[in-house]
């Protein structure tokens, strides 16, 4: 099932989406997404909403130097265990919205990851057991002022500004993450090609890693790392992230 959340005629609502193309329908979903769905009985051709963000999480938590050769790109180590930092929720923007990059902040890069959303209240959940409290996956990009990162130390100004996290276009709640796709293009051109099978610490280790720190809750964030290739965005241009299964976000970039 891909799951949503829309801008429709009559207001903002989760939703299902069914088929493809000019064929796709959403189906609007009373209250949340999280169990079984309860539909309206309300549906509109996908071309007649807007995608928004498809989840509003009261936290992100993302995982540094998850690949080794991006950890290598910008000359680091891979850590033993997982690094997590933490992006607000109000870095959270939908599809095309627009990336602002902040006044004065030098070099901001995209970073294109996997998003895996977490689906019901938990603390202390087995790797063995991850796979059962998660709701989907989505697609993330973790834009970072790179100057920032490397002048301050620690990452929360770099990570945290608004519209720094752009999620979507939605959650697919069928897949398997484990060797998936994940590409990055700005303008068009190719900068990431990477691949899920080459994440440092698995998706099932993250749950259990972080679930240990601090209790998640429905519809948080894990980002899960980025490839090699990132590097920088200017006002003007145009970064897309595609997670094979999942599809493609794409978000313009302005200067604020």
């Amino acid at each position: 099932m891909r799951l949503a959340r829309i801008a429709h005629p009559a207001g903002v609502a989760f939703a299902s989406i069914e088929g493809d193309g000019d064929d796709a329908q959403v189906l609007e979903i009373a209250e949340h997404p999280f169990g079984k769905p309860n539909f309206t009985g309300k549906r509109w051709p996908l071309a007649d909403v807007r995608l928004l963000a498809p989840i509003l999480p009261s936290k992100v938590i993302a995982v540094g130097r998850n690949y080794a050769k991006h950890a290598a790109e910008l000359g680091n180590e891979v850590p033993a265990a997982p690094m997590l930092f933490i992006k607000p929720s109000t870095t959270v923007i939908g599809p095309h919205a627009p990336i602002r990059r902040p006044a004065g902040v030098g070099r901001v890069d995209f970073e294109g990851e996997l998003a895996v959303v977490i689906g019901q209240p938990v603390k202390n959940v087995k790797a063995e057991q991850a796979k059962s409290v998660i709701l989907g996956y989505t697609v993330a990009n973790d834009v970072s002022a790179r100057d920032l990162q490397k002048s301050d130390g620690q990452w929360g100004r770099a990570k945290g500004f608004d519209t720094f996290c752009p999620l979507g276009p939605w959650i697919e709640t069928t897949l398997d993450p484990a060797d998936l796709s994940l590409k990055a293009e700005v303008d068009g051109e190719l900068k990431q090609d990477g691949r899920t099978s080459d994440l440092v610490h698995k998706i099932p280790e993250l749950v259990e890693f972080v679930s240990g720190v601090m209790t998640l809750l429905p519809g948080d964030i894990i980002l899960t790392g980025t490839p090699e290739g990132v590097g920088p965005i200017v006002d003007g241009q145009q970064v897309s992230i595609t997670v094979e299964g999942i599809g493609t976000l794409t978000n313009p970039v302005v200067d604020a």
